[in-house]
Protein backbone atom coordinates (compact mmCIF):
# COMPACT_ATOMS: atom_id res chain seq x y z
CA UNK A 1 0.00 0.00 0.00
CA UNK A 2 0.96 3.67 -0.86
CA UNK A 3 1.74 5.84 2.30
CA UNK A 4 0.21 9.35 2.25
CA UNK A 5 2.47 11.87 0.97
CA UNK A 6 2.06 14.25 4.20
CA UNK A 7 2.89 17.30 2.97
CA UNK A 8 0.59 16.60 0.14
CA UNK A 9 -2.53 16.08 2.95
CA UNK A 10 -1.24 19.17 4.92
CA UNK A 11 -2.01 21.25 1.66
CA UNK A 12 -5.38 19.50 0.91
CA UNK A 13 -6.30 20.42 4.75
CA UNK A 14 -5.63 23.61 4.85
CA UNK A 15 -7.17 23.84 1.09
CA UNK A 16 -10.37 22.76 2.50
CA UNK A 17 -10.03 25.00 5.89
CA UNK A 18 -9.68 28.22 3.40
CA UNK A 19 -12.55 26.76 1.35
CA UNK A 20 -15.05 26.44 4.33
CA UNK A 21 -13.87 29.73 5.89
CA UNK A 22 -14.25 31.90 2.62
CA UNK A 23 -18.00 30.62 2.91
CA UNK A 24 -18.48 31.13 6.25
CA UNK A 25 -17.42 34.77 5.25
CA UNK A 26 -20.18 34.95 2.63
CA UNK A 27 -22.65 33.52 4.58
CA UNK A 28 -22.18 36.09 7.17
CA UNK A 29 -21.67 39.06 4.92
CA UNK A 30 -25.24 37.42 3.19
CA UNK A 31 -26.48 37.82 6.66
CA UNK A 32 -25.54 41.31 7.77
CA UNK A 33 -26.37 42.33 4.48
CA UNK A 34 -30.16 41.27 5.09
CA UNK A 35 -29.93 42.69 8.36
CA UNK A 36 -28.87 46.54 7.17
CA UNK A 37 -31.87 46.14 4.45
CA UNK A 38 -29.33 45.99 1.86
CA UNK A 39 -30.70 43.17 0.51
CA UNK A 40 -34.65 42.97 -0.67
CA UNK A 41 -36.38 40.41 1.22
CA UNK A 42 -38.16 37.50 -0.82
CA UNK A 43 -41.56 36.80 -1.04
CA UNK A 44 -43.88 36.63 2.20
CA UNK A 45 -45.81 33.24 0.67
CA UNK A 46 -44.40 29.98 -0.37
CA UNK A 47 -44.03 29.47 -3.74
CA UNK A 48 -44.84 25.78 -4.30
CA UNK A 49 -47.45 23.77 -6.21
CA UNK A 50 -50.52 23.10 -3.81
CA UNK A 51 -50.83 19.87 -2.29
CA UNK A 52 -53.99 17.59 -3.34
CA UNK A 53 -57.10 19.12 -1.91
CA UNK A 54 -55.58 21.96 -0.38
CA UNK A 55 -57.22 24.98 -1.31
CA UNK A 56 -55.38 28.18 -2.35
CA UNK A 57 -54.37 30.94 -0.20
CA UNK A 58 -56.68 33.96 -0.12
CA UNK A 59 -54.35 36.41 -1.73
CA UNK A 60 -55.01 40.22 -1.19
CA UNK A 61 -53.70 42.71 -3.54
CA UNK A 62 -53.16 46.24 -2.07
CA UNK A 63 -51.91 48.52 -4.50
CA UNK A 64 -51.69 52.83 -4.44
CA UNK A 65 -51.23 54.44 -7.84
CA UNK A 66 -49.34 57.63 -7.75
CA UNK A 67 -47.36 56.42 -4.76
CA UNK A 68 -45.78 60.17 -4.41
CA UNK A 69 -46.73 60.80 -0.49
CA UNK A 70 -43.87 60.55 1.90
CA UNK A 71 -46.11 60.54 5.24
CA UNK A 72 -48.23 57.93 3.07
CA UNK A 73 -45.29 55.72 2.33
CA UNK A 74 -44.19 55.77 5.74
CA UNK A 75 -47.93 54.92 7.34
CA UNK A 76 -48.40 51.87 5.07
CA UNK A 77 -45.13 50.57 5.31
CA UNK A 78 -45.31 50.79 8.74
CA UNK A 79 -48.91 48.78 8.63
CA UNK A 80 -47.65 46.13 6.44
CA UNK A 81 -44.71 45.50 8.50
CA UNK A 82 -47.13 45.08 11.53
CA UNK A 83 -49.09 41.92 10.16
CA UNK A 84 -46.32 40.49 7.59
CA UNK A 85 -48.29 42.48 4.57
CA UNK A 86 -46.41 42.97 0.67
CA UNK A 87 -48.32 45.71 -1.23
CA UNK A 88 -47.30 47.54 -4.59
CA UNK A 89 -46.94 51.41 -5.68
CA UNK A 90 -47.95 51.91 -8.92
CA UNK A 91 -45.62 55.33 -9.46
CA UNK A 92 -46.15 57.99 -11.80
CA UNK A 93 -42.83 58.59 -13.13
CA UNK A 94 -43.09 62.50 -13.45
CA UNK A 95 -42.75 62.52 -9.44
CA UNK A 96 -39.19 61.59 -10.22
CA UNK A 97 -38.72 65.09 -12.02
CA UNK A 98 -38.23 68.07 -9.95
CA UNK A 99 -40.29 71.26 -10.48
CA UNK A 100 -37.19 73.04 -12.06
CA UNK A 101 -37.00 69.77 -14.59
CA UNK A 102 -41.20 69.27 -15.63
CA UNK A 103 -40.07 70.19 -19.27
CA UNK A 104 -37.87 66.62 -19.58
CA UNK A 105 -41.70 65.06 -19.64
CA UNK A 106 -43.51 65.41 -22.94
CA UNK A 107 -46.29 63.49 -23.19
CA UNK A 108 -48.12 61.57 -26.47
CA UNK A 109 -50.09 64.43 -27.96
CA UNK A 110 -48.88 67.81 -25.36
CA UNK A 111 -46.69 69.99 -24.83
CA UNK A 112 -43.30 69.79 -22.79
CA UNK A 113 -43.97 70.23 -18.68
CA UNK A 114 -47.71 69.49 -19.31
CA UNK A 115 -49.11 67.03 -17.13
CA UNK A 116 -52.58 65.85 -15.32
CA UNK A 117 -50.93 65.92 -11.97
CA UNK A 118 -47.92 67.57 -10.18
CA UNK A 119 -44.49 66.80 -10.38
CA UNK A 120 -42.00 65.82 -7.76
CA UNK A 121 -41.73 69.12 -6.41
CA UNK A 122 -38.27 70.16 -4.30
CA UNK A 123 -34.75 68.38 -4.89
CA UNK A 124 -35.49 66.95 -1.02
CA UNK A 125 -38.96 65.82 -1.73
CA UNK A 126 -37.52 64.05 -4.24
CA UNK A 127 -34.72 62.62 -2.34
CA UNK A 128 -37.78 61.54 0.16
CA UNK A 129 -39.51 59.89 -2.54
CA UNK A 130 -36.47 57.64 -3.62
CA UNK A 131 -35.60 56.64 0.17
CA UNK A 132 -39.46 55.55 0.68
CA UNK A 133 -39.34 53.72 -2.39
CA UNK A 134 -35.59 52.14 -1.74
CA UNK A 135 -36.83 51.24 1.87
CA UNK A 136 -40.04 49.77 0.46
CA UNK A 137 -38.42 47.44 -2.52
CA UNK A 138 -35.97 46.15 0.46
CA UNK A 139 -38.97 45.07 2.58
CA UNK A 140 -40.74 43.02 -0.54
CA UNK A 141 -42.85 45.54 -1.63
CA UNK A 142 -43.21 45.68 -5.39
CA UNK A 143 -42.60 48.82 -7.60
CA UNK A 144 -44.94 49.51 -10.98
CA UNK A 145 -45.77 52.04 -13.45
CA UNK A 146 -48.92 54.18 -13.69
CA UNK A 147 -46.67 56.32 -16.34
CA UNK A 148 -46.34 60.09 -15.98
CA UNK A 149 -48.85 62.43 -17.22
CA UNK A 150 -51.96 60.63 -15.58
CA UNK A 151 -53.80 61.94 -19.38
CA UNK A 152 -57.70 61.53 -18.63
CA UNK A 153 -60.66 61.65 -21.38
CA UNK A 154 -61.00 65.66 -21.02
CA UNK A 155 -57.96 66.15 -21.05
CA UNK A 156 -57.12 64.56 -24.90
CA UNK A 157 -55.18 63.49 -26.10
CA UNK A 158 -55.79 60.44 -23.62
CA UNK A 159 -54.65 57.04 -22.75
CA UNK A 160 -57.91 56.05 -25.14
CA UNK A 161 -56.64 57.88 -27.86
CA UNK A 162 -53.13 57.08 -27.91
CA UNK A 163 -51.83 54.14 -30.78
CA UNK A 164 -49.22 51.14 -29.31
CA UNK A 165 -46.80 53.51 -30.43
CA UNK A 166 -47.76 56.36 -28.28
CA UNK A 167 -48.15 54.05 -25.29
CA UNK A 168 -44.55 52.65 -26.03
CA UNK A 169 -42.89 55.83 -25.49
CA UNK A 170 -44.99 56.85 -22.52
CA UNK A 171 -43.64 53.46 -20.75
CA UNK A 172 -39.77 54.68 -22.15
CA UNK A 173 -39.96 57.59 -20.61
CA UNK A 174 -41.44 56.20 -17.16
CA UNK A 175 -38.48 53.98 -17.25
CA UNK A 176 -35.95 56.77 -18.42
CA UNK A 177 -37.11 58.26 -14.99
CA UNK A 178 -35.78 55.57 -13.35
CA UNK A 179 -32.71 54.72 -13.78
CA UNK A 180 -31.54 58.68 -15.10
CA UNK A 181 -33.27 60.62 -12.46
CA UNK A 182 -30.06 62.23 -11.20
CA UNK A 183 -28.54 63.27 -14.55
CA UNK A 184 -32.14 64.42 -15.73
CA UNK A 185 -32.51 66.64 -12.45
CA UNK A 186 -28.67 67.73 -12.22
CA UNK A 187 -28.85 66.32 -8.79
CA UNK A 188 -25.44 63.92 -9.09
CA UNK A 189 -26.10 63.80 -4.51
CA UNK A 190 -29.19 62.26 -5.14
CA UNK A 191 -29.64 58.22 -3.79
CA UNK A 192 -29.87 55.89 -6.64
CA UNK A 193 -33.39 53.62 -7.26
CA UNK A 194 -32.16 50.00 -5.65
CA UNK A 195 -33.92 48.43 -8.32
CA UNK A 196 -32.98 48.41 -11.82
CA UNK A 197 -36.04 49.79 -14.31
CA UNK A 198 -36.44 45.83 -15.46
CA UNK A 199 -37.70 44.86 -11.48
CA UNK A 200 -41.16 46.86 -13.10
CA UNK A 201 -43.22 44.36 -14.35
CA UNK A 202 -46.69 45.95 -14.37
CA UNK A 203 -49.05 48.54 -14.00
CA UNK A 204 -52.15 50.37 -14.28
CA UNK A 205 -53.28 53.04 -16.53
CA UNK A 206 -54.19 55.99 -15.50
CA UNK A 207 -58.37 56.33 -15.29
CA UNK A 208 -58.14 52.50 -16.42
CA UNK A 209 -58.03 53.87 -19.82
CA UNK A 210 -56.80 52.59 -23.02
CA UNK A 211 -57.61 49.39 -24.89
CA UNK A 212 -56.06 46.31 -24.43
CA UNK A 213 -54.81 45.58 -28.06
CA UNK A 214 -53.91 48.57 -28.12
CA UNK A 215 -51.48 48.84 -24.48
CA UNK A 216 -50.38 45.73 -23.81
CA UNK A 217 -48.28 44.78 -26.54
CA UNK A 218 -46.25 47.88 -25.63
CA UNK A 219 -46.13 46.57 -22.19
CA UNK A 220 -45.00 43.24 -23.31
CA UNK A 221 -42.78 44.17 -25.74
CA UNK A 222 -40.64 45.95 -23.11
CA UNK A 223 -40.57 43.17 -20.92
CA UNK A 224 -43.31 43.59 -18.78
CA UNK A 225 -45.77 40.70 -17.61
CA UNK A 226 -48.81 41.86 -15.86
CA UNK A 227 -51.17 44.55 -15.82
CA UNK A 228 -54.28 45.91 -13.35
CA UNK A 229 -56.77 48.19 -15.28
CA UNK A 230 -59.75 46.43 -17.10
CA UNK A 231 -62.99 46.66 -14.90
CA UNK A 232 -64.30 43.10 -14.87
CA UNK A 233 -67.80 41.60 -13.36
CA UNK A 234 -67.03 39.97 -9.62
CA UNK A 235 -64.00 38.48 -8.27
CA UNK A 236 -62.10 36.55 -10.77
CA UNK A 237 -58.57 34.88 -11.04
CA UNK A 238 -55.84 36.70 -13.14
CA UNK A 239 -56.31 35.90 -17.01
CA UNK A 240 -54.02 35.73 -20.00
CA UNK A 241 -54.28 38.55 -22.49
CA UNK A 242 -52.29 40.07 -25.11
CA UNK A 243 -49.26 38.46 -23.75
CA UNK A 244 -50.21 39.17 -20.34
CA UNK A 245 -51.56 38.43 -17.10
CA UNK A 246 -54.61 40.47 -16.29
CA UNK A 247 -56.12 40.92 -12.66
CA UNK A 248 -59.00 42.52 -13.32
CA UNK A 249 -59.92 45.88 -11.47
CA UNK A 250 -63.57 44.06 -9.62
CA UNK A 251 -67.06 45.23 -10.13
CA UNK A 252 -68.50 44.51 -6.70
CA UNK A 253 -71.63 45.16 -5.11
CA UNK A 254 -71.75 48.26 -2.76
CA UNK A 255 -74.12 48.03 0.62
CA UNK A 256 -74.00 51.32 1.26
CA UNK A 257 -75.06 52.23 -1.80
CA UNK A 258 -77.28 49.09 -3.10
CA UNK A 259 -74.92 49.40 -6.20
CA UNK A 260 -71.92 48.20 -7.94
CA UNK A 261 -68.54 49.77 -8.16
CA UNK A 262 -64.89 49.58 -9.47
CA UNK A 263 -63.22 48.58 -5.89
CA UNK A 264 -60.72 51.43 -6.26
CA UNK A 265 -61.12 54.80 -3.84
CA UNK A 266 -61.93 57.00 -6.38
CA UNK A 267 -64.61 55.47 -7.71
CA UNK A 268 -66.42 55.16 -4.87
CA UNK A 269 -65.80 58.83 -3.86
CA UNK A 270 -67.85 58.91 -6.62
CA UNK A 271 -70.41 57.01 -6.14
CA UNK A 272 -71.41 58.35 -2.91
CA UNK A 273 -71.60 62.13 -3.55
CA UNK A 274 -70.15 62.65 -7.02
CA UNK A 275 -66.46 63.33 -5.59
CA UNK A 276 -67.43 66.86 -3.83
CA UNK A 277 -64.98 67.31 -0.87
CA UNK A 278 -67.54 66.73 2.50
CA UNK A 279 -64.61 66.06 5.50
CA UNK A 280 -67.96 65.97 7.53
CA UNK A 281 -68.77 63.08 5.91
CA UNK A 282 -65.20 60.95 6.18
CA UNK A 283 -66.26 58.77 8.82
CA UNK A 284 -69.42 57.51 7.15
CA UNK A 285 -67.24 57.36 3.64
CA UNK A 286 -64.88 55.29 5.45
CA UNK A 287 -67.17 52.63 6.90
CA UNK A 288 -68.62 52.23 3.81
CA UNK A 289 -65.89 51.14 1.85
CA UNK A 290 -64.58 48.92 4.75
CA UNK A 291 -67.63 47.33 4.85
CA UNK A 292 -67.18 46.68 1.56
CA UNK A 293 -63.82 44.84 1.23
CA UNK A 294 -64.82 42.82 4.19
CA UNK A 295 -67.84 41.75 1.86
CA UNK A 296 -65.05 41.38 -1.03
CA UNK A 297 -63.12 38.80 1.53
CA UNK A 298 -66.15 36.89 3.06
CA UNK A 299 -67.19 36.53 -0.63
CA UNK A 300 -64.12 35.38 -2.32
CA UNK A 301 -62.67 33.44 0.89
CA UNK A 302 -66.08 31.08 0.95
CA UNK A 303 -66.14 31.36 -2.70
CA UNK A 304 -63.54 30.58 -5.66
CA UNK A 305 -60.36 32.27 -3.58
CA UNK A 306 -59.77 35.04 -6.64
CA UNK A 307 -57.25 36.98 -5.14
CA UNK A 308 -58.85 40.78 -4.00
CA UNK A 309 -57.87 43.35 -6.36
CA UNK A 310 -57.77 46.84 -4.66
CA UNK A 311 -56.79 49.64 -5.93
CA UNK A 312 -55.79 52.69 -3.67
CA UNK A 313 -54.08 56.37 -4.37
CA UNK A 314 -52.06 58.05 -1.68
CA UNK A 315 -54.69 60.55 -0.83
CA UNK A 316 -56.59 62.52 1.74
CA UNK A 317 -59.86 63.14 -0.69
CA UNK A 318 -62.92 64.09 1.49
CA UNK A 319 -61.04 64.47 4.70
CA UNK A 320 -59.03 61.60 4.34
CA UNK A 321 -62.00 59.41 4.04
CA UNK A 322 -60.51 56.32 2.26
CA UNK A 323 -56.89 55.55 3.42
CA UNK A 324 -58.32 55.02 6.87
CA UNK A 325 -60.35 51.97 5.06
CA UNK A 326 -57.43 50.58 3.64
CA UNK A 327 -55.12 50.31 6.41
CA UNK A 328 -57.46 49.36 8.93
CA UNK A 329 -58.33 46.46 6.36
CA UNK A 330 -54.71 45.74 6.19
CA UNK A 331 -54.52 45.33 9.86
CA UNK A 332 -57.07 43.04 9.92
CA UNK A 333 -57.35 41.14 7.28
CA UNK A 334 -53.80 40.37 6.72
CA UNK A 335 -52.90 38.28 10.08
CA UNK A 336 -55.85 35.95 9.17
CA UNK A 337 -54.96 32.20 8.67
CA UNK A 338 -54.42 31.29 4.83
CA UNK A 339 -54.69 34.80 4.08
CA UNK A 340 -51.45 36.23 2.62
CA UNK A 341 -51.26 40.29 1.25
CA UNK A 342 -48.51 40.23 -1.19
CA UNK A 343 -47.52 41.57 -4.79
CA UNK A 344 -48.16 41.09 -7.67
CA UNK A 345 -45.16 39.42 -8.81
CA UNK A 346 -45.67 37.05 -5.97
CA UNK A 347 -48.53 35.55 -7.18
CA UNK A 348 -47.64 34.89 -10.78
CA UNK A 349 -44.54 33.11 -9.33
CA UNK A 350 -47.24 31.26 -6.85
CA UNK A 351 -49.57 30.44 -10.16
CA UNK A 352 -46.45 29.73 -12.37
CA UNK A 353 -45.27 27.50 -9.96
CA UNK A 354 -48.93 25.26 -9.93
CA UNK A 355 -49.39 22.08 -11.54
CA UNK A 356 -50.92 23.25 -14.95
CA UNK A 357 -54.33 21.75 -14.51
CA UNK A 358 -54.68 22.67 -11.67
CA UNK A 359 -53.93 26.78 -12.41
CA UNK A 360 -56.04 26.16 -15.55
CA UNK A 361 -59.11 24.75 -12.85
CA UNK A 362 -58.72 28.04 -10.91
CA UNK A 363 -58.86 30.45 -13.56
CA UNK A 364 -61.94 28.83 -14.48
CA UNK A 365 -63.69 29.11 -11.73
CA UNK A 366 -67.51 31.29 -12.05
CA UNK A 367 -66.71 34.91 -10.30
CA UNK A 368 -67.90 35.27 -6.53
CA UNK A 369 -69.21 38.52 -5.16
CA UNK A 370 -70.40 40.14 -8.89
Amino acid sequence: MRRPNPVLTIALIVAVAFTLLAKLDAERAAGAETRTGNAPRGPNVAIEPLRPGEKPPQFILFSFDGSGSHQKWQRFLAAADEVGAQFTGFLSGVYLLTDDFEEAYSGPGHEPGDSSIGFGGTPEDLRLLIEDMNTAYQRGHEIGTHFNGHFCDGNDPSGNDWTTAQWSAELDLFLRFLADHREINHLPDLPRLAFPPAAVQGGRTPCLEGDPAVVFPALAERGLSYDSSRPVTGLIWPQQLHGLWEFGMPVVPVAATGGKNIAMDYNFWFQFNGARNEPARAAEFTEAVLSTYRQMYDDALDGNRAPLVIGNHFNDWSGNAFNPAVEQFMLEACDRPETVCTTYQNVIAWMQAQDPAVLAELMARPPSGG
